[in-house]
């Protein structure tokens, strides 16, 4: 064999290697959602609003629906983030608070759709009375479904996914999701007080030092009158409630003027309380979820304190009966 071929053959031969190379740290970059595999390890900062956006979410400090923008609620959950670690809370992503905003792990998570989660799915009925006949208030859609697991707004799962039809998803198809894998509080944690903010529509559960454990929006009353403001404890704490259906609470409705009667509607997230009911004493009052995560903080609920669905079953496992619930202004 000549020089020049046996030279030929050998620069071929690397280049090979160069390119499973390539290939195997792209391979790495993707599953660490943007990151080595060690730098996912130790944290990397978040440098962009839906980075932020995650980051904040796993800790407990709820945005919202996690839609990679810059809103009030996101920079409302960045602020309290900034004063619980000791920076200048200005809601702005600045390198140190990109640096404390660790991400350790993929940003994005694999989701399977299961024959499970197509058989939970329901169509809600448009009445009072058409929902009071339902076994189940469930999810309408695999996307619906789906946005809500991920604390994800709708439109930010259809970006993450331009390809998925999802009027016809089925079985075995794997959906792109913000991965919200929870760091923060632990499981075992439990609050000593909840704090609601009226002005700012926040709610904050605080641990006995007065640190916060974690922060939500919350929707408040429309009517000033109805709202409850002062020192209140929580009575019940009832995961997947039903919902009794007062026709006297919803005077806005044609339906219930001529219904004339209560109605009792199944447990399910499109049930008017959501997945959780924190009943407080006062009658008919309570913190509780709601449908339309993507809603809450930005409509005004009949006199209850209304969070998104995942925020309200965090609030849930930290909430006992007797905590103190204080309602500010």
């Amino acid at each position: 064999m000549s020089r020049t071929i046996w030279l030929l053959l050998l620069l071929l031969w690397s280049g090979a290697l160069r390119g499973q190379e390539d290939r195997a740290t792209a391979r790495e970059t993707a599953g660490a959602g943007g990151a080595t595999g060690a730098a996912a390890e130790e944290g990397r900062p978040a440098r962009t609003w839906l980075e932020a956006q995650i980051a904040l979410t796993r800790r407990g400090f709820s945005c919202g629906s996690i839609d990679g923008k810059a809103g009030p609620q996101t920079r409302a959950a960045l602020r309290v983030f900034q004063a619980h670690e000791g920076l200048r809370a200005n809601g702005v992503l600045d390198n140190a608070t990109a640096e404390a905003l660790a991400l350790r792990g993929p940003d994005f998570a694999q989701r399977e759709v299961t024959a499970a989660d197509l058989a939970r799915l329901q169509p809600l009925a448009s009445t009072w009375l058409g929902k009071s006949r339902q076994r189940a208030l469930a999810h309408e859609s695999i996307l619906e479904m789906f946005a809500e697991e991920s604390h994800a707004h709708p439109a930010l799962v259809r970006e993450l996914n331009p390809g998925i039809d999802w009027a016809r998803v089925g079985e075995g198809a794997w959906v792109t999701l913000p991965d919200v894998t929870r760091e923060a509080p632990p499981p075992d944690a439990r609050a000593a007080r909840v704090l609601v903010f009226i002005g700012e529509r926040m709610l904050q559960a605080l641990d006995e030092d007065g640190r916060v454990l974690a922060h939500f929006p919350v929707s408040i009353a429309r009517y000033v009158e109805k709202r409850p403001l002062g020192s209140l404890k929580v009575t019940v704490v009832i995961p997947d409630p039903d919902y009794t259906f007062a026709p006297d609470n919803f005077p806005e409705s044609a339906e219930a003027r001529e219904l004339g009667q209560k109605l009792i509607l199944a447990p399910g997230p499109n049930n008017p309380v959501g997945v959780a009911w924190i009943g407080l004493d006062r009658p008919g009052y309570g913190i509780h979820g709601a449908p339309e995560p993507e809603k809450v903080g930005r409509t005004e609920s009949h006199g209850c304190f209304r969070l998104a669905n995942p925020d309200a079953r965090l609030l849930l496992e930290l909430a006992w009966v007797g905590m103190p619930v204080e309602v500010l202004e």
